[in-house]
């Protein structure tokens, strides 16, 4: 067996079974989570754009480095301060052979705020003013002001064909003309056959992409969301290759030789939220009675929970070593991301320090928020929390809890503490920073994931300044003030950056994992 391990994406050889469930004809993915409709504009969740990409394309792409490259759109360039000309690929063709053109790319852009749900994916399009299509192979997109970043949010902007959901673009009637399959007609690498909620999404191939076909007639994308359940399938000939190997389950690994993980960097950070609102629903005193007010506006106790973080236990402990401690909301490296900002100083008994000075000597209650079947470890990292806080006199109330539940509830603002995973998918801190850290601001179009009413003067300055500047070096310094700004407040408190573990029978396949964590069918092709 080759067992392997890698810090970097690679293109590697990993099993796929060519018996059973598989064969040189169809892929069969067990996948932890799947699309909640099959309406690509409907949720900015990871799974359910990794399900998306199969049948739609979007304008701008996102390699696996996460670096912008064309997809659509073959080149773009602004064209004055607030105007963004991009020139769109000739020759491309829906799945029921109407021709791809501006008038899409126009449609799909206006339908995005209208059929979004609550996870939103109106931030994609959030700095657009207008559409203009200047001839069937060039638009320009008018801006509300200068918009540097704009090629890189449109690494979302998912190209449905104006003409099929025409009849499928409002709340009432989205979801039925996707789901049907009426309207899931893109110029992705494969075609929609069926899908089941929670369970297949079954796809043939496009014969016609313009990426050149794909390597499976036929792919199955099977939700299992229970991690052993993933992996037994998997072992049982049920499916060819799987993703989110629990840490456990990957030790054990190690003495399969029928089996190969392969390990990669994760672009997801673990974030803790504190909210900052001036009265806040789940906390109370340690006897259950009604504090005077929100613990968590108080700086000294937001820096006293980020002291009772064992970051490195988690890691070591929690992870079983899948993952690297984390300071800032962004890995290192990425475009914002700051090298000034300290490894924050695991010390429990200062943590109890700075609760006593805030008033809180004998601490308080809150219960904690996580999805559970999101991302790798988000329910143990959850319990791990809970008791490094009360250890330090927060008795905390864990609550691990399934996605579909949890994203909602965060929306409708009803946590006090909650934790979830956020990736920089745009490679970039606009995307990042200008979601969480700015405060939540219709007029500018900011701030659209703020669950929390964080909001410091200085930072929304920062972030609409650095949103204008076209100067990467300018901007990039912004940025990497702004996110030194946000840390130090506390609100939110960076845990972990996941890493990602794969598997898949051992010798006959090829993919190249990516560190957004996509596991795309298109890309995975028969070992050479």
């Amino acid at each position: 067996m080759t067992f392997q391990k890698f810090l970097a994406p690679l293109t590697i050889a990993v099993g796929l079974s060519m018996a059973g469930a598989a064969s040189a004809q169809t892929l069969t993915m067990g996948v932890r989570g799947g699309p909640e409709s099959m309406d690509p504009h409907f949720s900015a969740l990871g799974p359910h754009a990794e399900a998306a990409k199969h049948i739609f394309d979007t304008l701008v792409w996102s390699g696996d480095d996460l670096q912008i490259e064309p997809g659509l759109a073959t080149s773009w360039t602004p064209v004055d301060d607030d105007t963004w000309e991009f020139k769109l690929r000739q020759g491309v063709k829906f799945h029921d052979g109407s021709d791809f053109d501006a008038e899409d790319v126009k449609f799909s852009i206006e339908r995005i705020p209208v059929v979004t749900g609550p996870t939103t994916t109106a931030i994609y399009v959030r700095r657009v003013a207008g559409v203009d299509i200047i001839d069937p192979h060039t638009i320009h997109i008018h801006t509300d002001g200068q918009a540097a970043t704009l090629p890189n949010d449109f690494i979302r902007l998912f190209i449905v064909s104006s003409e099929a959901a025409a009849d499928y673009s409002t709340p009432e009637t989205a979801a039925e003309g996707f789901n049907s399959g009426k309207a899931a007609i893109g110029t992705g690498p494969y075609k929609f056959v069926s899908w089941e909620p929670k369970g297949d999404l079954v796809l043939e191939k496009n014969p016609d992409y313009w990426r050149g076909e794909g390597a499976w007639e036929t792919v199955i994308r099977k939700e299992i969301p229970n991690d052993s359940s993933r992996l037994a399938a998997l072992k049982a000939g049920q499916v060819d290759v799987i993703n989110y190997v629990s840490s456990v389950d990957y030790l054990a690994l190690a003495n399969d030789s029928n089996i190969d993980a392969i390990e990669g960097d994760s672009v997801y950070i673990m974030n803790l939220q504190l909210d900052q609102r001036e009265k806040t629903p789940l906390v109370r005193a340690i006897d259950g009675s009604e504090l005077a007010e929100n613990p968590f506006r108080d700086l000294k106790v937001r820096q006293a929970i980020d002291h009772a973080i064992d970051r490195q236990t988690m890691v070591d402990i929690v992870l079983e070593g899948l993952g690297k401690p984390a300071n800032q909301m962004m890995p290192p490296g990425f475009f914002g991301s700051s090298e000034n900002i300290p490894m924050p100083e695991y010390n429990p008994e200062k943590a109890k320090a700075l609760l006593a000075e805030a008033g809180y000597p004998n601490g308080f209650e809150v219960d904690l928020y996580c999805t559970a079947d999101r991302l790798p470890g988000d329910g143990a990292i959850c319990q791990g929390l809970g008791q490094m806080f009360t250890q330090v006199g927060i008795k905390t109330n864990v609550n691990a809890i399934s996605k579909t539940v949890y994203f909602p509830a965060q929306a409708r603002l009803e946590y006090s503490m909650f934790m979830n995973g956020w990736g920089t998918l745009t490679g970039e801190a606009s995307y990042t920073l200008g979601g969480l850290a700015h405060s939540n601001n219709p007029d500018v179009k900011l701030g659209a994931f703020n669950r929390i009413e964080y909001k410091n003067d200085e930072v929304d300055q920062l972030l609409q300044a650095g949103a204008t500047m076209m100067d990467p070096d300018e901007r990039r310094a912004t940025y990497e003030q702004a996110m030194e700004k946000v840390m130090a407040d506390k609100a939110y408190i960076s845990i972990v950056q996941l890493q990602t573990v794969w598997a898949a029978k051992a010798g006959m396949l090829e993919f190249t994992p990516r560190f957004d964590e996509d596991t795309l069918a298109f890309f995975i092709k028969p070992a050479s």
